[in-house]
């Protein structure tokens, strides 16, 4: 969970409107941020930031705990950005198949003999969010929510869960087909090269069929959340296999890119609507 909810939600219960402003603060941040994330254009994130903390007002003081206000205003905030959102030019239309996600022997090897990235380079790469913004709003609506649900706001698959009404296993198959997926759009953009197109049932046949097990449990293997004897098992082909290695190491940055994007929202206009958020709570809770 975003440290932001939690400092809100000790903040909502004092009496000092200093520190309910502070709150305000927070909260708009969370939203906007989730909303720039899900609907992809500031428009929209700035209606819904509006719209559901006007609609919270009512409710602040009731909610006991940070994980309760979570859930609770990660889901209105869905809600609202759902109905309002334009329809992005970058989503595709199909459903995502773990087998077109796993990558070619071709791309595994270029993988595997590129250079090192330079730690000049990577911060290069990670201030650029507009790049990453690109590649996460290509991800079809419901895999991104869950990604940004899980790698930007900081949510466990639980509190996902509970959001999004989905079963806890849906929400990792989700995550990991979304992650692969910002990963290979990514390498896409980085490139400069374009997407590949759908892989043949005789392309994927080339994998071996000990990677594409691995592939398929990559992100769990990632979260820890194998249990012992298939880490074992895990570690034991990653070893001997420099491939998986490679592949291992490329989507851990993308996740970790996901994990380090930051959406600011502080503008005079975003001042001005707390000023208005925080007369009215005054006012609720006189």
């Amino acid at each position: 969970m975003r440290p932001e909810l939690i400092e809100a939600s000790g903040l909502l219960r004092s009496p000092d409107p200093a520190a309910m402003d502070r709150a305000l603060a927070l909260l708009q941040k969370t939203v906007f941020s989730f909303s720039t994330k899900v609907c992809g254009h500031r428009e929209d994130a700035e209606d819904t930031m509006q719209d559901v903390l006007f609609k919270s007002l009512p409710h602040l003081r009731k909610i006991e705990n940070p994980q309760a206000l979570a859930v609770w205003l990660y889901k209105v905030t869905r809600n609202r950005c759902w109905m309002s959102r334009r329809r992005s030019r970058f989503a595709p239309e199909h459903m995502l198949s773990l087998d077109e996600l796993m990558p070619e022997p071709a791309e595994l090897e270029a993988l595997l003999h590129s250079a090192t990235h330079s730690p000049e380079a990577q911060a290069i790469s990670q201030q650029n969010s507009e790049r990453l913004h690109e590649a996460v709003l290509r991800i079809p609506a419901k895999y991104r929510l869950i990604l940004v649900l899980h790698d930007m706001e900081e949510l466990s698959a639980a509190e996902v869960a509970k959001i999004t009404g989905l079963q806890e296993g849906t929400v990792r198959v989700r995550l990991h087909r979304a992650r692969l997926f910002v990963r290979r759009e990514l390498a896409a953009l980085t490139s400069g090269k374009s997407r590949p197109a759908q892989r043949s049932k005789r392309a994927s046949l080339r994998r071996p069929l000990d990677c594409k097990q691995i592939f398929a449990g990559l992100s769990d293997y990632m979260d820890g959340k194998l249990d012992d004897a298939a880490c074992a098992r895990f570690q034991s082909h990653i070893q001997d296999c420099a491939p998986c290695v490679a592949f291992l190491q490329d989507l851990s940055r993308a996740v970790e890119r996901c994990r380090t994007h930051a959406v600011d929202c502080e503008s005079s206009s975003a001042r001005a609507l707390r000023k208005v958020l925080l007369q009215e709570y005054q006012r609720l809770s006189a």
